[in-house]
């Protein structure tokens, strides 16, 4: 239907194209015009690096004939003399919703998980729709291609924004005049993608980020196979995606961290998308260019917070008063890295705002020559359609902006768009400019009045002896019209001016009093006298601030009312620097590994040495190099650690910080997601741990759902990319769950609608997951065709004893049933992790060989944690059971070498033994002891100095150390406040300042920082 719906779009294109000239008119005369048109004497940007002076541009049937010095005009040509004004290419939009409807949102009550396609013959999700086609919907609206037009916009690249996989684009003109079948300039333009579900949909999968991740890869994988001939099934969806590969595939990723997502996706399966970034691509630029994308970049640049309550402004965090310093660089930065980019309006609230942010780029550093690129010849190349737009080359379409001088100047005014050789008078050319000045006499009475704006929105001021009179002013047909009140201002009566404006500098008319008396009126602009270099400078920033107003339609016109020298700023404006991360407490540059000389530490080995008193440590090329007394090194940084403690690193089992999302609730197994996609390196968490000595982690999965996603090992080099913080290597773990929340007992009325509903259910459904799996990995291994599932592909690695199992548990029948489970498809579980039940079954977990993470004494807070006791890490721990004391919170991981303490004073354990809780122990159930969880020469540098025994309430992280990196000190510490205090007091006089100057700002929003635990669920995708 749709493949069929797409040709008759196409024979109407074509019909149209070629057809319409014998089509009944009975709307008026049928003549139209064929002459060429010629401007001359013009500045001609043919591309942003071929510039003609007092050149003339030749244009007939909506494309261009010729440009150049020396133009042949033909006779009978209509010539418009420019002299003294410029042509630039129209202005190109790569992501637009342009006359398309997004859909309108389902209720969310109701929302369900997968059981089967709801559409026959498509894909099995919703949120796939490669067969839609934004031709099939697109209406031209008049009205919003003005406004585009306004900012310089003339053809638009449109498509529907609904769905992760939202079908084919439509390249439209904006021409006003001629219908569908000549603004088309192709109904199939790109493939568009994003992470958001489809809003017209119910389906509840899926509700993560990294649920989206994998439906695409799955996706993906089945489009190869249905490509293949392998489907015994009809999948338009899937033939319609593979049919629109040999498009240009365009991802909404909306921002830094979301674009390293998609070309994560992209990059499995030999995919290069163009990349919707989100204006913050600045913070990480190596790892932007080193996707070799090219993004489209918005530039909706933040308003300063109105920062005046001292109270408030504590809140404000500095990494959102930095993205107001520092997002109108971030086209500079792109451009100067190689990075190929265009802008888009999208999200702008209004078109109106586009042109000043664009300027307020260029004054942050851009050049002209990479802004013109990034409207017009890249979009274009992008796109395949330089031979067509984005230049005005012989052969293009008539595409063009008619300006009074450089586009990228305040002062500049857009008289005219043409699109496929159709006008748009936006402006006319022939009016004065009439801002500016002036000074009369009336009366002998003087007057001075300062005329602001455009022509066709002046403002007046207008002053005598000091005081000012109310006034009003318009102007049309070089005849302007004043009106102004009288001096004595109890009275109501005005005086009426109207005079010719025709040489722009004077004004010469009549005067009309209340009394209906007339004078002789007449008014000379004036010379401004030369300002400073410091005053132009205050007078630039104030005028390009204005564009911080990107939110508010009515502050474009503000900025328009600006005043602004006609001399180009010659420096870009400073902007705080770059950290990494870019934040709080971040780095200037990523910190290196040293070579460390601890000297006179007491040592906890966590070995057969067990606690060394007086004992030295060399740390080299980010290993234990030598552990031992009066040890030398002469490259070494020496640190005296006399009456100091040096610890291995704090390994946290189970963790839930440094993450975008934590549970894929859909459906009731996730084993296709990956906690790996969703890292979060921004997560002030990361920070906050290595202060509490903490240097690895592994991120679970939530508790959603008995089979969730994978895990991700971390260790929390702070400042490092998401993708360098896992572990090389890292073992594969993933996250099973029993209990309340599997069940979805705690869930809602309305959200209880899914498989397993009881306990019983759980394990009929693990049953059912291994003997599929078991069945899907001999097909795999016997060499037949199989088609690819990413879950059962992670299932079948726990059954061949590839990926390990942490389980979410709390109930001893649960606990017993797994068990039971594991040992029916020959497997192990690894982990229980919570195992709050633990004590009852430890003789039963020491045979099964399973470890236990628990916590140290949480209990009671629903109703199945009723019988937990804080002997439980004891009573595991004396039965043979691994014990590790894990968090699942945020606060408690940077805690948790008190919380090892606590199994000193519940159980009596050894000092030694509790601190191997959340050290070595956890390390053996990440399968990671090799290389981190105990201090031995050749492992991995990752040791904690502490300023007391490291289980004291009183002692401190004075050093955190990863790989022979520091990432975490003291001193560094206390120095970054008092850094982070003098930035902010920077940032808030600037924005002090903004407002003064009668800019818009925006209220400040105390933000709270979501907790995650495993029950968290991602609440933006549903």
């Amino acid at each position: 239907m749709n493949k069929i719906k797409y040709a008759i779009a196409l024979c109407f294109c074509s019909f149209a194209l070629f057809a319409q000239d014998y089509f009944p008119k009975n709307d008026g005369v049928k003549t139209k015009n064929t002459s060429y048109q010629a401007f001359t004497n013009a500045k001609i940007y043919v591309t942003p690096t071929q510039i003609i002076e007092n050149g003339t541009l030749l244009i007939k049937d909506g494309k261009v004939v010729a440009s150049g010095n020396e133009v042949s005009i033909p006779k009978n040509t209509i010539v418009v003399d420019l002299k003294g004004k410029s042509i630039y290419p129209s202005f190109i939009d790569m992501y637009s919703t342009f006359g398309v409807k997004k859909p309108e949102r389902a209720s969310d009550q109701g929302r369900s998980p997968q059981y089967g396609p709801s559409r026959s013959g498509f894909y099995w999700s919703d949120h796939v729709m490669p067969e839609n086609s934004a031709i099939d919907k697109f209406e031209f609206d008049g009205k919003i291609a003005k406004e585009l037009m306004k900012a310089g916009f003339g053809v638009v690249n449109t498509h529907i924004e609904d769905g992760i996989v939202r079908g084919t684009g439509t390249l439209v003109a904006l021409n006003p005049d001629d219908g569908n079948g000549f603004r088309i300039i192709d109904p199939k333009s790109a493939q568009y993608f994003s992470f958001s579900k489809s809003v017209a949909s119910r389906q509840s999968y899926p509700g993560s980020i990294m649920g989206s991740m994998a439906l695409l890869r799955q996706m993906y994988n089945d489009a190869d196979w249905y490509a293949k001939g392998n489907s015994k099934t009809k999948d338009l969806s899937l033939e319609a995606l593979n049919s629109n590969k040999s498009l240009v595939q365009i991802f909404g990723a909306g921002s830094r961290l979301n674009a390293m997502r998609a070309d994560k996706v992209g990059d499995a399966f030999g995919i290069q998308y163009v990349i919707l970034g989100g204006g913050d691509e600045y913070e990480r630029i190596a790892d932007v260019k080193a996707t070799n994308a090219s993004y489209i970049i918005p530039i909706n640049f933040q308003n300063a917070y109105d920062v005046e309550n001292a109270f408030l402004s504590r809140s404000l965090s500095i990494s959102d008063m930095k993205a107001w310093n520092q997002g109108p660089a971030n086209a500079k930065i792109l451009a100067e890295n190689g990075i190929k980019f265009t802008f888009t309006s999208h999200d702008l609230k209004s078109p109106k705002t586009f042109m000043p942010n664009l300027i307020k780029a260029v004054e942050y550093g851009l050049s002209k020559e990479k802004a013109l690129e990034a409207l017009t010849t890249v979009p274009a190349q992008l796109l395949g359609k330089s031979s067509e737009i984005g230049s005005l080359q012989k052969g293009s379409y008539a595409n063009f902006l008619i300006t009074s001088g450089d586009i990228f100047e305040k002062k500049t005014k857009l008289y005219e768009n043409w699109v496929q050789g159709q006008k748009t008078v936006l402006e006319d050319m022939n009016t004065q400019d009439l801002t500016g000045d002036y000074e009369f006499n009336i009366a002998g009475e003087t007057y001075k009045m300062t005329l602001k704006g455009t022509p066709s929105k002046l403002k007046s001021e207008i002053t005598s002896d000091g005081q000012k009179r109310g006034s009003k002013v318009s102007y049309a047909d070089d005849w302007i019209n004043i009106s102004m009140t009288t001096k004595d201002s109890t009275e109501q009566k005005f005086i009426r001016l109207i005079a010719n404006a025709s040489n722009g500098n004077t004004l010469n008319g009549k005067a009309v009093y209340p009394d209906g008396n007339e004078m002789t009126f007449y008014a000379k602009k004036i010379d401004k006298p030369e300002k400073s270099s410091k005053e132009k400078e205050e007078k630039t920033n104030s005028a390009v601030n204005t564009a911080d107003d990107a939110d508010d339609a009515d502050a474009a016109d503000a900025a328009d009312e600006k005043e602004v020298d006609g001399e180009e700023s010659t420096t870009a404006k400073e902007i705080m620097p770059i950290t990494y991360p870019n934040m709080a407490y971040g780095f200037a540059e990523l910190p290196k590994a040293e070579t460390l000389l601890f000297k006179n530490a007491t040592v906890w080995t966590n070995e057969k040495d067990g606690v060394l008193e007086n004992t030295d440590v060399l740390i080299k090329n980010g290993k234990i190099s030598k552990i031992g007394k009066d040890l030398s090194d002469g490259n070494a940084i020496v640190i005296d650690a006399t009456g100091k403690h040096l610890t291995s690193g704090i390994i946290d089992e189970h963790s839930h910080i440094a993450a975008s999302s934590i549970n894929e609730g859909g459906h009731n197994s996730s084993a296709e997601v990956s906690i790996e996609d969703v890292i979060d390196d921004e997560d002030v968490d990361i920070y906050r741990n290595l202060a509490g000595g903490v240097t690895s982690i592994q991120i679970l999965h939530g508790s959603a759902n008995p089979i969730g996603g994978r895990s991700a090992i971390i260790k929390l080099k702070w400042g490092e990319s998401a993708e360098n913080l896992i572990y090389n290597n890292s073992p594969k773990f993933i996250k099973f769950a029993l209990g309340e929340n599997v069940k979805q007992s705690n869930w809602g009325d309305n959200a209880r609608n899914r498989f397993p509903q009881t306990r019983m259910g759980v394990e009929q459904l693990y049953i059912d997951y291994f003997t599929r799996a078991k069945a899907y990995d001999a097909l795999k291994k016997s060499g037949k065709p199989y088609r690819k599932d990413i879950e059962m592909d992670v299932i079948s690695e726990i059954l061949n004893s590839e990926r390990f199992i942490s389980c979410h548990s709390y109930v001893q029948s649960e606990i017993n049933m797994l068990m039971t489970v594991a040992d029916k498809f020959d497997f192990k579980i690894n982990t229980f992790t919570h195992i709050l039940e633990g004590y009852k079954v430890a003789d039963k977990m020491a045979k099964h060989g399973v470890g236990g993470s628990t916590f140290s004494d949480w209990w009671a807070y629903k109703y199945e944690v009723n019988d937990a006791i804080p002997y439980n890490a004891a009573i595991m721990h004396n039965a043979g059971v691994v014990v590790a004391i894990n968090s699942d919170d945020g606060e408690m991981s940077r805690r948790l070498n008190q919380e090892a303490a606590k199994s000193v004073k519940y159980g009596g354990v050894s000092e030694e033994d509790a601190w191997k809780f959340v050290t070595l122990n956890p390390a053996k159930l990440l399968h990671i002891d090799d290389r981190v969880g105990s201090i031995k020469v050749g492992k991995d540098a990752d040791v904690v100095l502490w300023t007391d025994h490291p289980m004291s309430i009183y002692a401190k992280a004075e050093k955190t150390i990863i790989e022979g990196v520091t990432y975490f000190d003291l001193k560094r510490d206390e120095m970054m406040r008092s850094q982070i205090k003098k930035e902010k007091s920077e940032l808030i006089n600037g924005m002090m300042k903004a407002k003064n100057k009668g800019l818009k700002t925006q209220p400040i929003k105390k933000k709270e920082k979501d907790q995650m635990h495993c029950d968290y669920l991602d609440h933006a995708q549903h």
